[in-house]
């Protein structure tokens, strides 16, 4: 999932970081899965059809070509479809409700004291968009969001390829009550952000990771909890770096990060993760976009400002630029629709001769 010259064709290097000796050799074959790409993977994972002689047919289901029934998407799969609620977003509420009455029946202020507000001299903006959003604001919305998977679960449903009890990702003894303590959101945004930045990967990969993370929970029927919320969270961000980067960080690059896993369980926790999914890896603008707009609002509710700054002239020039290339290609795009949308039956009424002038 990524780049196939660079993950499949050249296998004694990795995309993006260098290998240590001990990274050659078997370790390299059994990561070949893992690095594979795109198509290659899918192709590969997915059971073959049988056409009717009995021999294997190539044709194979295209991701796009499944079909969901309406209210199974509408209501279960909210990574699947743009109009559903995410889950993440529903299950903070809870808390932003108690926490705007405590605010009311203690008079206190629900948002910040240092908070900015847009006037008429002056116009603040941060440096999020849906298109570029910021790595650290975005991080730090996502881990969030899983915080409160974990916090408000319905229950501990949970399979033992995530279990860290039974795959440990540190040869440090797990405490036998590991399943009772949540952790805490800066916990939470510490492993990742450790993740994001030894791996170079994205704030976009951070969204997708939540969509991936959402499926799986949707799709397996399990809920993340203390006793398996990292190795959920790895398999996730390790799926979407496959497929939102072009240069994909391979499963032994993590072993690097995480020095007590092996490559073996990488390659099973993800080809297990894959089935979960049902192989499932496509995530539409539209479900991007929701995403990143719920994101924003999570932050609003738990006064998790997005670093803003007053709008300069150059930066109002340059949006005033973007805005007008995208009105014209708009129009363009109008024409031409236009254009097509004549039919036969309309080309006598539109006809016109040229006047000849004697």
């Amino acid at each position: 999932m990524g780049n196939t010259l660079t993950c499949c064709v050249s296998p004694d290097a990795s995309p993006k970081l260098s290998r240590g000796a001990g990274a050659a050799g078997p370790e390299r074959r059994l990561d070949a899965y893992d690095a594979g790409a795109g198509d290659a993977v899918l192709a590969a994972a997915e059971p073959k059809e049988t056409d009717s002689a009995g021999g294997e047919g190539p044709h194979l289901q295209h991701i796009s070509d499944r079909e969901f029934p309406d209210d199974l998407a509408m209501e279960s799969n909210p990574s699947d479809h743009p109009r559903a609620s995410t889950i993440f977003l529903s299950k903070s509420q809870t808390d932003v409700r108690e926490k705007r009455k405590s605010n009311h029946i203690n008079h206190l202020s629900p948002g910040q004291l240092t908070k900015k507000y847009s006037s008429c001299s002056t116009i603040f903006i941060d440096d999020s968009t849906v298109s570029q959003p910021n790595l650290r604001s975005t991080i730090k919305c996502v881990t969030l969001a899983i915080y409160y998977h974990i916090k408000n679960r319905d229950s501990d449903r949970s399979l033992d390829i995530f279990d860290e009890k039974s795959h440990p990702l540190t040869r440090d003894d797990v405490p036998d009550d590991y399943f009772k303590h949540d952790p805490d959101h800066k916990h939470i945004y510490r492993f990742v952000r450790t993740l994001f930045s030894a791996a170079q990967l994205t704030a976009e990969c951070a969204i997708v990771t939540l969509v991936y993370l959402e499926r799986l929970l949707t799709y397996a029927e399990i809920d993340i909890c203390p006793s398996n919320w990292k190795r959920i969270v790895l398999g996730a961000i390790l799926l979407a770096s496959k497929v939102w980067d072009d240069q994909a960080v391979w499963n032994v690059d993590y072993c690097q990060i995480l020095k007590d896993i092996t490559v073996e369980d990488m390659n099973e926790m993800e080809r297990h993760f894959l089935e979960l999914l049902q192989f499932n890896i496509n995530v539409p603008a539209s479900v991007y976009a929701k995403y990143y707009f719920d994101l924003r609002s999570l932050a609003d509710d738990n006064n998790l400002s997005f670093l803003l700054e007053p709008l300069s002239k150059e930066r109002a020039q340059k949006l005033e630029a973007i805005s007008r290339l995208c009105e014209d290609k708009y129009k363009d795009l109008s024409k031409a629709a236009m254009r097509r949308s004549f039919s036969a039956d309309n080309l006598v009424g539109i006809r016109r001769s040229n006047a000849i002038l004697s």
